[in-house]
């Protein structure tokens, strides 16, 4: 928040200077990931927040930046996701939540004879380290192919395989486009 509009609750550039003088490393890397989320930053501050979470060694922060990074150039899917009842579901353990399952998902496209089109996501679950079977949580996606992503909208409903069976269900609730990169003649 620039500093002129900023409440006593906002998070300034100030706040973070101040950690870091502290030499409070960490706790001012975690309030720029959190700044990410107010306003979207451009690509580079993503790819400077990764290099210094690695330089740290924190990985788990790294690859959140390396996510946001993957967001920035490629566009945000956020969805609810309730996975089945390990008694209903394949899936008899936890999913890690820091971006690891590429499962495959049903969103709609069809294959040429009209057969369901599974396409592969990567998997990010918000603001836990893991997900338990029958468990629900905020999710973000980052697909593989993002082009056959486009036309999801919020409120659709798309469905999680690990195999034949579907292993969960997700209602879009966001999506945004990724930022047009400027071309040479810009």
């Amino acid at each position: 928040m620039p500093e002129e509009s900023a409440t006593e609750n906002d998070i300034t550039v100030a706040d973070v200077w101040e950690y870091l003088t502290q030499d409070e490393w960490e706790v001012a890397l975690g309030l720029l990931e959190e700044l990410g989320d107010v306003q979207p930053p451009p690509l580079s501050f993503w790819e400077a927040l990764a290099t210094a979470a690695e330089q740290m060694r924190m990985e788990k922060s790294a690859a959140w930046c390396h996510w946001r990074c993957h967001e920035t150039l490629n566009g945000m899917i956020r969805a609810d996701l309730t996975l089945r009842p390990a008694a209903e579901a394949r899936r008899q353990t936890p999913i890690s939540g820091a971006g690891v399952l590429r499962p495959m998902w049903n969103i709609g496209n069809r294959t040429p004879t009209g057969e369901p089109a599974l396409n592969i996501a990567m998997l990010w679950v918000e603001r836990t380290p893991f997900l338990e079977p029958g468990g629900r949580a905020s999710v973000r996606l980052a697909p593989l192919a993002p082009q056959q992503w486009q036309h999801l909208e919020p409120g659709q409903v798309i469905t999680m395989h690990e195999d034949r069976s579907v292993a969960g269900t997700a209602v879009v609730l966001e999506v945004q486009r990724p930022a047009a990169t400027p071309t040479a003649q810009e």
